[in-house]
């Protein structure tokens, strides 16, 4: 056992080594050497999961080793879970269908957008509002669904969410908008989205023109927001002592579920590198390969 202190005074933090075969792992606070595993916290075994789609599950639209076992086994223990992503772009049965081509079957009502967290909040900020939208399918179906009316004209909310068609008519339209009062929010603050030929200008890239315009931030709902796992958790009725989310990066997936007070487990299959995670001062939970690592937790 290794005794840790914090602060001054006798209080004290006592945590085991953890080891994998006869290898001792470095423990939350020690650097980082090749792909370590480790553990800050001890917890009960989760009941409830939360899992990130891109670079955890799937990369460029091929599923990754493990992940279809990971589903599989979710389904088979009746373990209530919710597939994350902070794109705006596609609505929940895009995304299964995007998901079942790469091989995971996923249903639709087990997956959490950006958009879907949106509107979420904007329902319980101002029921049936209004709000003048930049995005695609996925976030003005979510509004709508809510009982929200789009319009470019005196709308309560701008909502900025990831675009391939935007246009200076809109960026315009925003400007004067929030210019002339209307709340601005955001679906998430990524600043560019990846593609086969490169990095594509993302939700948070769109914000910027409108809120360097204007003077006004806009705030946001997605990753690193908690507020997109609180919504999650809602949605499935899970505690938080009881959930664990599952990333691949340690600036989005894992900051935001230590706010939300989650299990985190950063996975290394996707935006993180083993040697990175000691530049920030949070630690996941625990530091696995990949998605494949996670199944003999469930």
């Amino acid at each position: 056992m290794r005794v840790f202190s914090f602060g001054h005074g006798p209080k004290t933090l006592t945590l085991p080594t953890l080891r994998v075969g006869a290898l001792p792992l470095p423990l939350a606070g020690e650097g980082m050497k090749g792909h370590a595993h480790f553990m800050t916290t001890e917890r009960k075994a989760p009941e409830y999961w939360l899992t990130d789609m891109d670079g955890v599950l799937v990369r460029e639209d091929h599923a990754l080793p493990g992940a279809a076992e990971f589903i599989a086994r979710l389904i088979e223990k009746e373990r209530p879970f919710l597939v994350l992503t902070n794109n705006s772009i596609f609505t929940p049965r895009d995304l299964a269908a995007r998901l079942a081509r790469s091989g995971l079957t996923v249903p639709e009502s087990a997956i959490w957008t950006s958009a879907l967290a949106t509107a979420d909040f904007l329902k319980l900020q101002k029921p049936r509002g209004s709000a003048f939208v930049i995005g695609e399918a996925g976030l003005t179906t979510a509004l709508h669904e809510i009982g929200y009316t789009l319009t470019d004209h005196e709308a309560d909310y701008v909502v900025v969410g990831e675009t391939r068609t935007l246009s200076f008519s809109a960026i315009t339209t925003a400007i004067r908008l929030v210019a002339a009062g209307a709340r601005f929010i955001a679906t998430n603050p990524d600043v560019t989205s990846p593609s086969p030929e490169g990095p594509l200008p993302a939700t948070g890239s769109v914000a910027a023109m409108i809120a360097k315009a204007t003077g006004a931030q806009p705030y946001f709902i997605g990753k690193p927001n908690p507020m997109m796992f609180r919504s999650a958790m809602n949605r499935i009725e899970a505690r938080s002592e009881a959930t664990v989310m599952i990333g691949d990066r340690m600036d989005t997936d894992v900051v935001a579920g230590i706010e939300a007070g989650l299990e985190t487990i950063l996975v290394l299959s996707g935006s993180t590198r083993a040697e990175q995670v000691a530049r920030f001062p949070y630690r996941p939970s625990r530091i696995l390969d990949s998605i494949a690592d996670v199944v003999a937790l469930i």
